[in-house]
């Protein structure tokens, strides 16, 4: 099970999305807490939010695609479906690039539904990492709002740091925080070194991590989602529960989106689910 926060992250929506699909009866949590009111998710429900979007994006209206929901609508239809609008967006203006990409990653999510990630995810401990930091909010989640932040925020940490007297050491890291009203952007660069006071960064200390299960991701930018949904599947298969901020790691950052260069560690710290 899921916290509302970690299901919005593996499937790439904000939480304030998936109080509406609650309110409006197209994705009921799983669990609600009868004295919390803490909404919880399964990890089988990742199926039918990756229906809900890609059918939102094809623009349909909600009351529509609950409709073809309730009528079980085939994997098949809505890969044929996907594949169509995928055609259409090629034609569009160059401002539609970024819906085309996560119709694309969605179709990949629905193709990929019931196999096993190629990707291996190994279980390792993580030392304490000294980082220059800056933070910034994005309205939601998604690489239309969160990319063009990790940008400016990298730039301005790749002048200031040599400024302040830093030796990059390491390499990028990237985490959110989730807000009651969007999302915080954590970026950093490892350090080493004394800076200089009046940094317009913080620096602080990553702390250890005992156990994090980690995933390197290769390919697209607009496929990682599909790396977190592989994640967030494999610690509900083995018992493992988030309990910590998942950090991407930017091994490889070619710099063009659409690159299939890109390499990222993703790091999410894990405990083992409590048992009901």
């Amino acid at each position: 099970m899921f916290s509302i926060g970690d299901f919005a992250r593996f499937g790439s929506v904000s939480v304030r999305m998936l109080h509406h699909y609650d309110e409006i009866g197209l994705l009921p949590p799983s669990e609600v807490d009868p004295y919390s009111g803490y909404r919880f998710y399964a990890a089988d429900q990742l199926a039918r939010l990756n229906r809900i979007v890609a059918l939102k994006d094809l623009g349909f209206t909600l009351q529509q695609v609950a409709e073809m929901l309730d009528g079980q609508l085939s994997a098949e239809r809505l890969h044929g479906m996907l594949q169509l609008r995928r055609a259409q967006l090629a034609n569009q203006v160059a401002a539609d690039t970024a819906r085309l990409q996560s119709v694309e990653a969605r179709l990949l999510r629905i193709e990929r539904e019931g196999v096993m990630p190629e990707q291996e995810i190994v279980v390792k401990s993580l030392a304490p990492t000294l980082v220059a930091e800056m933070s910034d909010v994005a309205a939601e989640s998604g690489e239309a709002a969160v990319g063009p932040i990790i940008e400016r925020l990298y730039q301005r940490l790749g002048t200031s740091i040599p400024e302040a007297g830093l030796t990059i050491t390491g390499a990028p890291v990237v985490y959110y925080e989730e807000l009651e009203a969007g999302l915080r952007v954590h970026v950093a660069h490892q350090v080493a070194g004394a800076a200089t006071p009046g940094t317009p960064f913080e620096l602080r200390e990553l702390p250890a991590i005992t156990q994090a299960a980690t995933l390197a991701h290769r390919g697209k930018l607009s496929e990682l989602c599909v790396s977190f949904e592989a994640m967030g599947r494999w610690a509900d298969e083995n018992g493992y529960a988030p309990c910590a901020p998942i950090r991407e790691v930017y091994l490889n950052a070619p710099g063009d989106p659409a690159s299939a260069e890109w390499v990222i560690e993703l790091q999410m710290p894990v405990e083992q689910a409590a048992r009901a």
